[in-house]
Protein backbone atom coordinates (compact mmCIF):
# COMPACT_ATOMS: atom_id res chain seq x y z
CA UNK A 1 0.00 0.00 0.00
CA UNK A 2 1.19 3.29 -0.99
CA UNK A 3 1.58 6.35 0.99
CA UNK A 4 -1.14 8.22 -0.34
CA UNK A 5 -3.51 5.44 -0.01
CA UNK A 6 -2.16 4.68 3.49
CA UNK A 7 -3.35 8.19 4.68
CA UNK A 8 -6.68 7.97 2.51
CA UNK A 9 -6.85 4.85 4.68
CA UNK A 10 -5.67 6.58 7.91
CA UNK A 11 -8.33 9.18 7.13
CA UNK A 12 -11.31 6.60 6.61
CA UNK A 13 -10.49 5.20 9.84
CA UNK A 14 -11.14 8.43 11.12
CA UNK A 15 -14.26 8.34 9.44
CA UNK A 16 -15.51 5.03 11.49
CA UNK A 17 -14.16 5.43 14.76
CA UNK A 18 -16.50 8.56 14.45
CA UNK A 19 -19.75 7.20 13.59
CA UNK A 20 -22.21 4.74 14.49
CA UNK A 21 -25.16 4.60 11.57
CA UNK A 22 -22.94 3.38 8.39
CA UNK A 23 -24.62 2.39 5.75
CA UNK A 24 -22.43 0.34 2.36
CA UNK A 25 -23.63 0.61 -0.85
CA UNK A 26 -22.06 -2.00 -3.05
CA UNK A 27 -21.52 -2.90 -6.83
CA UNK A 28 -19.85 -5.54 -8.63
CA UNK A 29 -16.54 -4.39 -7.74
CA UNK A 30 -16.87 -6.12 -4.15
CA UNK A 31 -17.43 -9.56 -5.63
CA UNK A 32 -15.07 -9.41 -8.20
CA UNK A 33 -11.95 -10.27 -5.73
CA UNK A 34 -13.71 -13.32 -4.91
CA UNK A 35 -13.66 -14.17 -8.58
CA UNK A 36 -17.27 -13.68 -9.62
CA UNK A 37 -17.00 -11.47 -13.51
CA UNK A 38 -18.69 -8.03 -13.38
CA UNK A 39 -20.30 -6.33 -16.53
CA UNK A 40 -18.20 -3.39 -18.00
CA UNK A 41 -14.65 -3.74 -16.69
CA UNK A 42 -11.97 -5.02 -19.51
CA UNK A 43 -12.89 -8.66 -18.90
CA UNK A 44 -16.48 -8.16 -17.75
CA UNK A 45 -19.56 -9.86 -19.15
CA UNK A 46 -19.66 -6.71 -21.72
CA UNK A 47 -16.78 -7.79 -23.37
CA UNK A 48 -16.98 -11.23 -24.23
CA UNK A 49 -18.67 -12.37 -27.44
CA UNK A 50 -22.15 -14.31 -27.33
CA UNK A 51 -24.98 -14.92 -29.80
CA UNK A 52 -26.52 -12.21 -28.09
CA UNK A 53 -25.20 -9.25 -25.77
CA UNK A 54 -25.36 -10.04 -22.16
CA UNK A 55 -27.97 -7.48 -21.71
CA UNK A 56 -30.14 -9.02 -24.33
CA UNK A 57 -30.02 -12.33 -22.23
CA UNK A 58 -30.76 -10.83 -19.10
CA UNK A 59 -33.55 -9.47 -20.58
CA UNK A 60 -37.62 -10.33 -19.34
CA UNK A 61 -38.45 -10.50 -22.85
CA UNK A 62 -35.57 -12.94 -23.81
CA UNK A 63 -35.99 -15.03 -20.73
CA UNK A 64 -39.94 -15.20 -22.06
CA UNK A 65 -38.96 -16.15 -25.56
CA UNK A 66 -35.65 -18.05 -25.43
CA UNK A 67 -35.50 -19.42 -22.24
CA UNK A 68 -33.22 -22.32 -23.04
CA UNK A 69 -30.43 -19.77 -24.07
CA UNK A 70 -30.82 -17.90 -20.89
CA UNK A 71 -30.46 -20.89 -18.94
CA UNK A 72 -27.38 -21.70 -20.57
CA UNK A 73 -25.71 -18.44 -20.31
CA UNK A 74 -27.38 -18.01 -16.67
CA UNK A 75 -25.81 -21.41 -15.17
CA UNK A 76 -22.18 -20.23 -17.14
CA UNK A 77 -21.71 -17.27 -16.33
CA UNK A 78 -23.95 -16.10 -13.61
CA UNK A 79 -24.02 -19.85 -11.20
CA UNK A 80 -20.60 -20.69 -12.82
CA UNK A 81 -21.36 -24.42 -13.31
CA UNK A 82 -19.10 -26.15 -14.74
CA UNK A 83 -16.35 -23.11 -13.79
CA UNK A 84 -14.95 -25.36 -10.58
CA UNK A 85 -14.99 -22.08 -9.00
CA UNK A 86 -16.84 -21.71 -5.67
CA UNK A 87 -16.49 -18.05 -4.60
CA UNK A 88 -15.71 -16.76 -1.39
CA UNK A 89 -16.36 -13.65 0.95
CA UNK A 90 -13.63 -11.67 0.46
CA UNK A 91 -11.70 -9.08 3.17
CA UNK A 92 -14.45 -6.29 2.22
CA UNK A 93 -17.33 -8.62 2.73
CA UNK A 94 -16.25 -10.21 5.93
CA UNK A 95 -15.26 -6.55 7.27
CA UNK A 96 -18.82 -5.15 6.52
CA UNK A 97 -19.47 -7.89 8.77
CA UNK A 98 -17.68 -7.35 11.54
CA UNK A 99 -18.63 -3.82 11.03
CA UNK A 100 -22.35 -4.61 11.69
CA UNK A 101 -21.63 -6.81 14.54
CA UNK A 102 -19.90 -4.67 16.33
CA UNK A 103 -23.20 -1.98 16.33
CA UNK A 104 -21.63 0.21 13.86
CA UNK A 105 -22.86 -0.65 10.28
CA UNK A 106 -26.81 -0.75 9.92
CA UNK A 107 -27.20 -2.09 6.49
CA UNK A 108 -25.56 -3.06 3.40
CA UNK A 109 -27.23 -2.34 0.50
CA UNK A 110 -25.74 -4.44 -2.72
CA UNK A 111 -26.49 -4.17 -6.36
CA UNK A 112 -25.04 -7.36 -6.83
CA UNK A 113 -27.12 -11.36 -6.87
CA UNK A 114 -24.33 -13.37 -5.39
CA UNK A 115 -24.47 -14.39 -1.75
CA UNK A 116 -21.60 -13.46 -0.75
CA UNK A 117 -22.73 -11.09 1.84
CA UNK A 118 -24.88 -13.55 3.52
CA UNK A 119 -21.79 -15.95 3.98
CA UNK A 120 -19.64 -13.67 5.37
CA UNK A 121 -22.28 -13.67 8.20
CA UNK A 122 -23.93 -9.64 7.18
CA UNK A 123 -27.94 -9.79 8.48
CA UNK A 124 -29.02 -6.33 7.77
CA UNK A 125 -28.97 -6.67 3.59
CA UNK A 126 -30.88 -5.05 0.78
CA UNK A 127 -30.56 -7.36 -2.52
CA UNK A 128 -31.37 -4.12 -4.96
CA UNK A 129 -31.50 -7.04 -7.79
CA UNK A 130 -32.55 -9.80 -6.20
CA UNK A 131 -30.34 -12.98 -5.66
CA UNK A 132 -29.78 -16.10 -7.24
CA UNK A 133 -30.16 -18.21 -4.14
CA UNK A 134 -34.43 -17.95 -4.19
CA UNK A 135 -36.55 -19.24 -7.40
CA UNK A 136 -40.01 -19.24 -7.74
CA UNK A 137 -42.31 -21.76 -10.50
CA UNK A 138 -44.30 -19.35 -12.36
CA UNK A 139 -47.09 -21.31 -12.46
CA UNK A 140 -47.38 -22.27 -8.48
CA UNK A 141 -44.75 -20.34 -6.58
CA UNK A 142 -43.31 -23.74 -5.67
CA UNK A 143 -39.92 -21.81 -4.30
CA UNK A 144 -36.61 -23.53 -4.83
CA UNK A 145 -32.90 -22.98 -4.29
CA UNK A 146 -29.79 -22.21 -6.09
CA UNK A 147 -28.54 -25.77 -6.38
CA UNK A 148 -32.23 -27.23 -7.66
CA UNK A 149 -31.24 -24.49 -11.11
CA UNK A 150 -27.27 -25.65 -10.75
CA UNK A 151 -28.45 -29.59 -10.53
CA UNK A 152 -31.30 -28.92 -13.58
CA UNK A 153 -31.00 -30.14 -17.21
CA UNK A 154 -31.48 -27.18 -20.00
CA UNK A 155 -34.29 -25.10 -18.81
CA UNK A 156 -35.45 -26.03 -14.67
CA UNK A 157 -39.27 -27.41 -14.06
CA UNK A 158 -41.72 -27.64 -11.25
CA UNK A 159 -41.33 -30.10 -9.34
CA UNK A 160 -44.42 -30.02 -8.37
CA UNK A 161 -46.71 -28.93 -11.69
CA UNK A 162 -44.11 -28.56 -14.05
CA UNK A 163 -43.80 -24.66 -14.80
CA UNK A 164 -40.81 -23.02 -15.26
CA UNK A 165 -38.82 -21.47 -12.93
CA UNK A 166 -37.40 -18.23 -12.61
CA UNK A 167 -34.51 -16.63 -10.31
CA UNK A 168 -35.75 -14.34 -8.54
CA UNK A 169 -33.25 -11.69 -9.73
CA UNK A 170 -34.42 -8.50 -11.72
CA UNK A 171 -33.71 -8.36 -14.93
CA UNK A 172 -33.55 -5.88 -17.74
CA UNK A 173 -37.02 -4.45 -18.49
CA UNK A 174 -38.14 -5.55 -15.04
CA UNK A 175 -38.87 -3.17 -11.42
CA UNK A 176 -37.09 -2.92 -8.88
CA UNK A 177 -38.93 -4.24 -5.47
CA UNK A 178 -40.49 -1.07 -4.12
CA UNK A 179 -40.11 -2.69 -0.68
CA UNK A 180 -36.50 -3.09 -0.80
CA UNK A 181 -36.12 0.43 -2.45
CA UNK A 182 -37.94 1.86 0.37
CA UNK A 183 -36.11 -0.24 2.87
CA UNK A 184 -32.86 0.67 1.41
CA UNK A 185 -33.99 4.97 1.28
CA UNK A 186 -34.89 4.83 4.70
CA UNK A 187 -31.29 3.37 5.79
CA UNK A 188 -29.44 5.64 3.68
CA UNK A 189 -31.38 8.73 4.76
CA UNK A 190 -30.86 7.62 8.50
CA UNK A 191 -27.13 7.26 8.01
CA UNK A 192 -24.39 9.50 9.70
CA UNK A 193 -21.97 7.30 7.05
CA UNK A 194 -22.60 6.21 3.24
CA UNK A 195 -19.43 3.86 2.27
CA UNK A 196 -20.10 3.63 -1.30
CA UNK A 197 -17.67 0.63 -3.07
CA UNK A 198 -17.05 -1.19 -6.18
CA UNK A 199 -19.34 0.79 -8.40
CA UNK A 200 -19.38 3.35 -11.19
CA UNK A 201 -23.33 4.63 -10.05
CA UNK A 202 -24.28 4.06 -13.58
CA UNK A 203 -27.11 1.91 -13.46
CA UNK A 204 -30.56 3.92 -12.84
CA UNK A 205 -32.33 3.55 -10.16
CA UNK A 206 -30.20 2.26 -7.84
CA UNK A 207 -27.44 4.56 -8.23
CA UNK A 208 -29.79 7.73 -7.35
CA UNK A 209 -29.90 6.31 -4.12
CA UNK A 210 -27.26 8.26 -3.01
CA UNK A 211 -29.37 11.75 -3.39
CA UNK A 212 -31.46 10.36 -0.09
CA UNK A 213 -27.94 10.73 1.79
CA UNK A 214 -28.19 14.23 3.85
CA UNK A 215 -24.90 13.41 6.05
CA UNK A 216 -21.13 14.74 5.37
CA UNK A 217 -19.28 11.28 5.35
CA UNK A 218 -19.61 10.10 1.89
CA UNK A 219 -16.75 7.80 0.82
CA UNK A 220 -16.25 6.21 -2.48
CA UNK A 221 -14.11 3.34 -3.13
CA UNK A 222 -13.15 2.36 -6.21
CA UNK A 223 -10.69 1.07 -8.99
CA UNK A 224 -11.73 2.82 -11.55
CA UNK A 225 -13.56 6.57 -11.40
CA UNK A 226 -17.34 7.14 -10.44
CA UNK A 227 -19.17 9.68 -11.69
CA UNK A 228 -19.77 11.16 -8.46
CA UNK A 229 -16.60 12.12 -6.89
CA UNK A 230 -16.53 15.95 -6.70
CA UNK A 231 -19.72 15.79 -4.03
CA UNK A 232 -17.83 13.05 -2.10
CA UNK A 233 -16.22 13.93 0.91
CA UNK A 234 -13.24 11.09 0.62
CA UNK A 235 -12.77 9.34 -2.54
CA UNK A 236 -10.35 6.07 -2.72
CA UNK A 237 -9.08 4.53 -6.12
CA UNK A 238 -8.19 1.14 -5.06
CA UNK A 239 -9.36 -2.62 -4.22
CA UNK A 240 -12.26 -2.24 -1.92
CA UNK A 241 -10.78 -5.71 0.12
CA UNK A 242 -7.51 -4.05 0.29
CA UNK A 243 -9.40 -0.96 1.82
CA UNK A 244 -11.72 -2.06 3.84
CA UNK A 245 -9.82 -4.94 5.29
CA UNK A 246 -7.04 -2.78 6.67
CA UNK A 247 -10.37 -0.55 9.04
CA UNK A 248 -9.89 -1.79 12.62
CA UNK A 249 -13.02 -2.46 14.55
Amino acid sequence: MDKELEAKVAKLQELVDGSDNIVFFGGAGVSTESGIPDFRSQDGLYNQKYDYPPETILSHSFFMRNTAEFYRFYKEKILLVGSGMDPKPNAAHLKLAELEQAGKLKAVITQNIDELHHKAGSKTIYELHGTVTRNFCMDCDKQFDMEYIRQSEGVPVCDACGGIVKPDVVLYEEGLDMYTMEQAVQAITNADMLIIGGTSLVVYPAAGLIDYYRGHKLVLINKGITGREAGADLVINGAIGEVLGAIKV
